[in-house]
């Protein structure tokens, strides 16, 4: 069984400039994946694989012991491509330069880094007893849930519940959601020769992390996880 670990990351970044990169808590925000990814490496006997469209991001990387001599197609390196296409680009380039095919594509995010080895095991493990799953993701409680307090605009400007098929007069009543919280994602190779577009199919399964785990889209994000880090705050080592 071959596994290859993905980590991507492009140098443009909307919400926060070189967030990538950015120090959290004193650490550029790619390190404490790639310090994850080098410790997931010898559970899985794993080859990993950067793409990033950025020479300073691989720098960085390279001084946390992650080297590539691939660099990601400038037409992949805006806000409007999808991160399928991109995990799909790497992973050929890898085969072809690897010469052997991956059974299994672990990625992980950068923006997402509070994760645990047992997590991803866990979540690996599951997915294998799974036959027919395509693929696996990170999932936490949700917050909000569309059948209770969540709502959308229609037309008109006036709203409905975003799930409006059921009368449910309290949470704890409707059916559990979950928030996708980016961490983590594990694919079979076979996902990868369909023409899929989103991580959401009709095999995919979720792995619930009962500790804190969120995505940083923007400053607060950044802010808040940095407190978080640095207090120690996490519920996991990091």
């Amino acid at each position: 069984m071959r596994v290859l670990i993905t980590i991507c990351g492009r140098g443009g970044s909307i919400g926060i400039p070189k967030k990538n990169i950015k120090l959290l808590n004193g650490k550029p925000l790619i390190g404490y994946s790639i310090d994850f990814a080098l410790n997931l490496k010898k559970e899985f006997n794993a080859d990993i694989a950067l793409s990033t469209d950025c020479d300073e991001i691989k720098n960085v990387a390279e001084n946390f012991g992650l080297s590539t001599k691939y660099s990601r197609p400038a037409y992949m390196a805006d806000s409007n491509t999808g991160k399928i296409e991109v995990i799909r680009a790497l992973l050929n380039y890898e085969e072809e330069n690897n010469k052997h095919r991956y059974h299994y594509i672990i990625d992980l995010d950068i923006t997402s880094p509070l994760r645990t080895i047992e997590d991803v095991k866990s979540a690996f493990n599951k997915l294998i007893l799974n036959k027919d799953a395509l693929n696996i993701f990170s999932v936490s409680k949700a917050n909000r849930n569309p059948y209770f307090n969540m709502v959308e605009e229609n037309d008109k400007g006036y709203v409905k519940l975003v799930k409006n098929g059921l009368t449910v007069n309290s949470r704890q009543k409707a059916p559990i959601v979950y928030d996708l919280n980016a961490s983590f994602y594990i694919y079979r190779r076979e996902y990868f020769e369909m023409n899929l577009k989103s991580v959401i199919t009709k095999n995919s399964l979720a792995f619930l992390m009962e500790h804190i785990c969120f995505d940083i889209d923007e400053p607060i994000d950044f802010s808040i996880m940095e407190h978080l880090i640095k207090n120690n705050l996490t519920g996991i080592s990091i």
